[in-house]
């Protein structure tokens, strides 16, 4: 009792630091530019502390451009990028790094669920996952809902054998999961929307962070673009059970590795029976993935690094859109 009522205080400060982060987002809109400016090449000189081949990976990773592409007529001075551009968060989380360059730059941007190539350059959320996306320049947005970790004391064998699943039901891949194992032995599933979205006979109630816990595999598909749980998952001692992403975001979903950093079922799902009882059975490979999990989640928990990292994609994205000669 006392381990879950510690986990739901870890839960509830991560997931209600909203007011810290809109009132340091407010708070940075008073500042003047030419601050933000001046610092850009400090910050950049960064890249000395920390491994120079992993940084230019994951910033080649996210921005893809490898040849001059020039924008059109519809990209938006970085002048006219304020305050009243939606979502709010999305335009947060892209005016706190724009700020360090000229607002005579331009920029292309989309955003929200996006599952599309933009025609020209352009800032995004998330993207296919694939080799013709080179449009798609990944930025780390909406970072206070989706990038969410946990600390899980619970060890994986002490868990339950069950693969536990709660999520909105709007999407067709996720109905026909649930009309395939709603009611299935190893698995706890079912949706927690009661609108017009999935089937009320699949109603299941609401269950904390720290509930999911208690259990060996979490449900982690995708929705409207990634499955926006599959951070935290991956960074507790439980695994994810998905099959294989289509779209990616800053996690870099399609880097990961099948049965590697999650349980990959069947696109159709009809393997999960077997996936699980394996893994039920060797203990001892279900533990390596949530090793190899955390080992992953960890290179997105250097604070410092990841802005590094995303100035260093938008330094990019101006040289490869004509604007920083090189």
């Amino acid at each position: 009792m006392i381990e879950k009522t510690k986990y739901q205080l870890v839960s509830f400060f991560i997931r209600n630091n909203k007011f810290r982060y809109y009132f340091s987002a407010y708070f940075r809109l008073l500042l003047p530019g030419w601050i933000f400016r001046k610092r850009l090449a400090l910050l950049l000189k960064l890249n000395q502390e920390f491994d120079s081949y992993e940084i230019e990976k994951r910033v080649h990773y996210y921005n893809k451009l490898d040849s001059i592409k020039e924008l059109n007529s519809n990209a938006v001075t970085l002048s006219d990028f304020r305050y009243g551009i939606k979502p709010k968060t999305y335009f947060f989380d892209s005016f706190r790094l724009l700020r360090y360059f000229p607002v005579k730059f331009n920029i292309s941007y989309l955003f929200g669920d996006v599952t599309t190539v933009p025609y020209q350059p352009s800032i995004v959320k998330s993207r296919p996952v694939g080799d013709k996306n080179e449009n798609s320049v990944l930025l780390k947005l909406n970072a206070v809902r989706h990038f969410l970790f946990v600390n899980d004391k619970k060890h994986f064998r002490d868990k339950k054998n069950i693969l536990l699943g709660r999520s909105k039901v709007y999407q067709d891949n996720r109905e026909r999961f649930l009309e395939m194992y709603f009611e299935h032995s190893l698995c706890d599933v079912g949706q927690i929307n009661n609108d017009n979205g999935g089937n009320k006979k699949w109603l299941a109630p609401k269950m904390s962070l720290a509930e999911h816990l208690d259990y060996k595999f979490i449900l982690c598909l995708e929705g409207n673009d990634v499955a926006t749980n599959l951070k935290w998952v991956m960074s507790s001692n439980s695994i994810a059970v998905m099959p294989r992403p289509n779209y990616e975001t800053w996690f870099m979903e399609g880097a990961l590795i099948p049965d590697y950093h999650y349980i990959e079922i069947a696109s159709d799902y009809s393997n999960l029976e077997e996936k699980l009882n394996y893994y039920i059975e060797h203990t001892g490979e279900a533990e390596k993935i949530v090793e190899h999990a955390h080992e992953f989640v960890m290179q997105f928990q250097n604070r410092k690094m990841e802005k590094l990292i995303s100035l260093l994609v938008l330094q990019k994205y101006f040289e490869k859109t004509g604007q920083i000669k090189i």
